[in-house]
Parts: structure tokens; C-alpha cells; sequence
């Protein structure tokens, strides 16, 4: 201390105080600690293939003790019921007593029902299964629907979601404009008109309007003709019922599309893309939509019933002989075969679409864990 004094009185510039050694320093002059990198954010490693079966079995034991208890449900309130199954046409009057007695001692019904439970789903399972209305196999019936109903439900699909993403996107890119505020309007009124309505309205229109056949599957009294002719009429009387069966879910999923991308153009990421400068198309189809899309995959998976349950008034209006019609035909006539079948595919259908979701959801969200 003194000898500072005294080198300031005689003009020395005292040493300089050492600065505290640094981290980086003191590593440096000590071999045995190592510098450790700057680590960067990563993304999880890939699942691997041990949690992903283990994630498939976990999920299909879960499926099962479901699909289970839905088939017990669904058979209980069948016999649970106003009347007994063996009751299929009463009004006839050939159908004696002892025809009565036949039909229940043929399909099981004097038996308990736990032993109809089993032997009812040991027939399904074998594909061995009948119906009560014409004698004909389940399965068969149903397949022969399920071809009709199939185009019904692609295009169907096809068009609700082809059309619902740019509408409702386009709507909340352009909030509160006459776009958004014009799709609001026509969104909400068809979902308030009765599909029914709607429909006659449709057919009434272009019968009028065009002079063409609309009903059924093909044109009444058609005859033989060219492959290319056949597959016009065809596609004719597929487009208006098609058409007619998306207007309702471009309507609604157009409006859960506009919501979900306003929710997520109100972020922080969102909001400080556009403060980088990005362009305004970076902004709303790479950094909003991409994350607005999550919750559509589950939607997505959920599309699978569609498939066998169809839809009953488009059906019936236009005369086509899908799987909604056949339901509906086979709860009329007291056909349980065909109704348990139904409600049994149905519920697979389900269990296989959250499925599917579930997987999909873990593909497009890394955060998800198994």
C-alpha cells in the first residue's frame, strides 16, 4: 500500500489491478477442465420402434376392452327394446304361432342372453350371420351397400375439405371484410336450413331448370349403352347428392378453420415473424397454418365412420341404396341382424379413426409423447 502511495506521488503508474479470471481463463490455464460447448436447442430423437409397439399394443388392448363393452351396450338395448325380436311382421297373418316358435328356436332366442350374446357375435365373427328379413348374408348385404355408398363418401369428403381450408382461411386473413363477413352469412344459413328442405329445393331447381333425371342411381329406362355414356350418367346423379352432402361440413369446418387460424395469428411467434419482415405469405401458410392445423388431425381420423354410416335423408330423397338406407330399411323391419352388424362396424370404424388420429397427431406434433 505504501509503496503505491508512493509511486503516485512521484508520477508511477501503478500496476494495474488484475482482473478477476474469467471462466474461459481459468479453463484455460487448467488443463483438467475441459470447455464445454454452447448446446443448442434439439428436437427429441426419433420414438423408437420398442415405444412405438409398445404404444400399439398399449392402444389396442384399450380398443378391445372398448369395442367390448359397445357390442354388450348396443345387444342390451336391442332386447332391452319395446317388443320382442321374434316380432317381425305381427301385422301378418301368416306368420302363426308356430312360425313364431320356429323363428326363435332357428335364431337362438329362447335362449338366455348371455348364451344369444355369444353365439349371436360367434356367427358375426365367422361371417356366418343372416338376416332375419330376407335370408341373406349380413356381410353380403352390407358390402353391396358400402360399394354404393363409397363414391358418396369420397367425393363428399373430398369437396368439405377441398373447399373449407381456403374459405376459412381466407376468412381470417381478411377479418371483418365483405369476404369474411359474406361467408359468415352464407356459412350460417346453410347450416340453419333442414338438409330435407334444402334438397327438395335443389332437385326441384334443376328439374325445372335443366330437364334432367336426378333420382336414383342411374336413369330410369336407360338401356344398354356406350361405357363412356353409362359413366356420365353416373357421375351425374353422383354430383347432387354429393354436392348436397358437403354444403353442411364445408359450411362448419370453414368456421372451425377461420377461428383456429385467428387463435393462432394472435401468438407471439406470429406476431414476431411479421416484426422480422417476413413477407405476409411466410407469416400466414408457414408459421399460422401449419400450427392451426393440429386439431384437424384428430377431425381427420374421425372421418372413418362416414364410411359405413352414410346418410339417411340423402339417401332416401335421392332414391340410392346406400348403407344409411339400409339401416334405416333394416330398423323398420325389426332386422337385428343387420342392426347390431351395423352398430359393430361402426364402432370399429371409430376406435380405428382415433386411432389413426393419435398416431397422426404424434407425427405433425413432436411434443406429443406415447
Amino acid at each position: 500500500m505504501i509503496s503505491e502511495v508512493w509511486k503516485r506521488r512521484e508520477g508511477i503508474n501503478p500496476s494495474p489491478t488484475p482482473a478477476k479470471n474469467s471462466a474461459a481463463q481459468l479453463r484455460k490455464h487448467d488443463p483438467e477442465q475441459p470447455e464445454k460447448p454452447n448446446k443448442r436447442y434439439e428436437p427429441d430423437e426419433p420414438k423408437s420402434l420398442e415405444t412405438m409397439i409398445s404404444f400399439i399394443a398399449r392402444s389396442s388392448v384399450q380398443k378391445l376392452i372398448t369395442l367390448f363393452f359397445v357390442s354388450v351396450v348396443s345387444f342390451l338395448i336391442i332386447h332391452l327394446a319395446p317388443g320382442k325380436p321374434s316380432q317381425v311382421d305381427p301385422m301378418n297373418p301368416k306368420f302363426t304361432p308356430e312360425m313364431v316358435e320356429r323363428f326363435r328356436t332357428e335364431f337362438h332366442l329362447d335362449e338366455p342372453l348371455h348364451v344369444q350374446y355369444l353365439l349371436f357375435y360367434g356367427d358375426l365373427l365367422r361371417g356366418d350371420i343372416v338376416s332375419w328379413k330376407d335370408n341373406r348374408s349380413v356381410l353380403q348385404k352390407i358390402w353391396e351397400r358400402f360399394l354404393n355408398s363409397l363414391p358418396l363418401f369420397v367425393v363428399g369428403t373430398l369437396l368439405t375439405w377441398t373447399l373449407s381450408f381456403p374459405v376459412g382461411i381466407r376468412s381470417a386473413i381478411r377479418r371483418g371484410g365483405i369476404y369474411d363477413r359474406t361467408t359468415t352469412f352464407l356459412a350460417y344459413l346453410l347450416i340453419s336450413i333442414p338438409g330435407f328442405f334444402f334438397a327438395y329445393v335443389l332437385i326441384i331447381f334443376v328439374v325445372t331448370r335443366f330437364h334432367v333425371p336426378v333420382i336414383g342411381m342411374t336413369t330410369f329406362g336407360i338401356g344398354e349403352t356406350g361405357w363412356l355414356q353409362a359413366a356420365m350418367d353416373r357421375i351425374w346423379h353422383l354430383l347432387l347428392p354429393s354436392v348436397l352432402g358437403a354444403t353442411g361440413g364445408i359450411a362448419v369446418l370453414s368456421r372451425y378453420v377461420r377461428s383456429q387460424m385467428l387463435e393462432v395469428e394472435g401468438q407471439d411467434y406470429v406476431r414476431t415473424a411479421r416484426a422480422k419482415g417476413l413477407p405476409p405469405e411466410t407469416v400466414h401458410y408457414r408459421h399460422a397454418l401449419r400450427n392451426a392445423l393440429l386439431p384437424f388431425v384428430t377431425m381427420f381420423g374421425l372421418i372413418l365412420p362416414g364410411l359405413i354410416g352414410g346418410s339417411v335423408i340423402i339417401e332416401s330423397i335421392f332414391s340410392w341404396p346406400g348403407m344409411g338406407r339400409m339401416a334405416y330399411e333394416a330398423i323398420l323391419a325389426r332386422d337385428y341382424p343387420v342392426i347390431l352388424t351395423v352398430n359393430f362396424i361402426s364402432a370399429v370404424l371409430v376406435l380405428a379413426g382415433t386411432f389413426v388420429s393419435d398416431l397422426l397427431y404424434m407425427v405433425v406434433d413432436p411434443r406429443i409423447r406415447l
